[in-house]
């Protein structure tokens, strides 16, 4: 299956770069680019991309925008963030708004591609030491307000999808989630996939946000 990728940056040099790195690939079609955020709808709607790889900070609407207006809508594409920050405010808008992970700008082309293919195939970009360290982001902003509903969200879980949900807001892996439930790493793989469907979430980041929300995390480490 070909691979239908948008590219927006406000910078042409790098629109360039990636078009000319990443069209290579014989699964990849670039489609087209874009040099706004405010252009995404239109470009959306007209080339009908798998996969958004998008810029943060662009001078009209930003990429975080952008992201949320697209991710609201049906049928919308994957949406890959293109960043220069390991772990921010910013990037934690954009994976709250349904991107399906992020990408360094000087990720190595090879990695840039395969992350593309993840997101097409539906395997968020998203680690372990990635959602850790977002976490760990989170938890230095002693003024971040909770979200009252999300103990109610997690209600909505059993017990057992509850047990991974809290693993993975720990920044788990899925192979320590295994050994610590005593689960298969395949059966990590299908709750956390449940987890997400029933909450109407896209990555183990949202997963982490949630499970912080509603406290859980804290409740542990008073334990």
């Amino acid at each position: 299956m070909t691979i239908r990728l948008l590219i927006v940056d406000d910078d042409p040099l790098v629109r360039a770069g990636l078009t000319f790195m990443l069209g290579g690939a014989e699964d990849l079609e670039i489609v087209g680019e874009g040099a706004d955020g405010r252009d995404v709808p239109e470009l959306v709607d007209r080339l009908a991309p798998d996969v958004v790889l998008m810029d943060i900070r662009m001078p009209h609407v930003d990429g975080l925008t952008a992201t949320e207006r697209l991710r609201s809508l049906p049928g919308a594409p994957e949406v890959v963030v293109l960043t220069t920050f390991h772990a921010d405010e910013q990037v934690l808008r954009a994976l709250r708004a349904g991107a399906a992970g992020f990408v360094l700008k000087d990720t190595p082309p090879a990695e840039i591609v395969a992350a593309v293919r993840r997101v097409a195939a539906g395997d968020p970009v998203l680690s372990p030491a990635v959602t850790r360290q977002l976490m760990t982001h989170v938890a230095g902003e002693p003024h971040r307000p909770r979200r009252p509903a999300a103990p109610d969200r997690l209600a909505e879980l059993a017990d057992r999808e509850r047990e991974v949900a809290v693993a993975v807001g720990r920044g788990h892996s899925n192979a320590e989630i295994a050994a610590e439930l005593y689960m298969s790493v395949p059966t990590v793989k299908t709750y956390v996939s449940r987890v997400l469907a029933k909450l109407g979430l896209n990555n183990r980041v949202q997963i982490a946000l949630l499970v912080h929300d509603a406290g859980l995390l804290d409740a542990e480490d008073g334990a």
